[in-house]
């Protein structure tokens, strides 16, 4: 299915969240009136872990990462999200109270379903359903791809693969983060980030200032990521329903 050059919300706002964009008029109609767009604001959470999920976020703009939290305090990212998916997936196959939480990284907005209205519609919407399903299972891979990134390949290598995956979503050359939150994303410390960050500054291919990374040189960061960047990032080439 081809995306739509200009969908729009029935507030006049513009659609651009990939899975609403490719859905065929009739589906998108049908879940038009239910769709409430809401503002992004950094840091904000969109799920707290264990708390009741009510609500699935469709992204037009912005970034929201998944994380995993330890009893310790510790947390490290398992997903990334912008505008080719959506948050909230587990809340429609009755898992209303998932164990990660929901953090807006990149500032944006999105259109906000409420996850019990959205279950119902989904018999009658094959399109909308492949579309949330085939984002459940790139969720999943990507979470054990990162699994096993985190645990096999060295803190540049990762941190290479990290920013591109960003870029990707955030459409542009500047990223904004600081060594402490990428620690976090991570999961690993922050002097190993400062390390990673540093050599990736001496080589020409990313500038660093005051929790503001500059992408200089993208083909040099493609050849210093490990090969998981290019494993997550055939995921997100979109696939038309037959």
């Amino acid at each position: 299915m081809l995306l739509s050059a200009d969908r729009r919300h029935c507030e006049g706002r513009p659609v651009g969240n990939r899975i609403l964009r490719s859905l065929p008029e009739r589906e998108f109609e049908a879940l038009r009136s239910l769709l409430r767009f809401e503002s992004l604001a950094l840091h904000k959470r969109l799920h707290e872990p264990g708390e009741k999920a009510e609500f699935t976020y469709f992204l037009n703009r912005g970034v929201v990462s998944s994380l995993v939290a330890t009893r310790e305090g510790k947390s490290v990212e398992v997903g990334m999200v912008g505008s080719e998916g959506m948050v909230g997936v587990p809340a429609l196959v009755g898992l209303s109270h998932p164990p990660h939480g929901v953090v807006v990284r990149i500032a944006g907005d999105a259109f906000r379903v409420g996850a019990d209205a959205l279950r119902n519609i989904l018999p009658n919407s094959p399109y909308l359903h492949f579309g949330v399903s085939r984002h459940a299972a790139i969720l999943g891979i990507q979470a054990t791809q990162s699994a096993a990134c985190n645990r096999l390949h060295a803190i540049d290598q990762r941190l290479a693969r990290w920013l591109l995956m960003m870029q990707d979503r955030v459409q542009g050359d500047v990223v904004y983060n600081t060594h402490g939150s990428l620690a976090t994303l991570l999961g690993t410390d922050r002097p190993s980030v400062s390390l990673a960050a540093a050599l990736l500054q001496r080589k020409g291919m990313i500038e660093y200032t005051r929790g503001t990374i500059k992408i200089l040189n993208r083909r040099g960061i493609e050849e210093s990521a490990c090969e998981c960047y290019q494993v997550m990032q055939q995921l997100n080439v979109p696939v038309e329903l037959k």
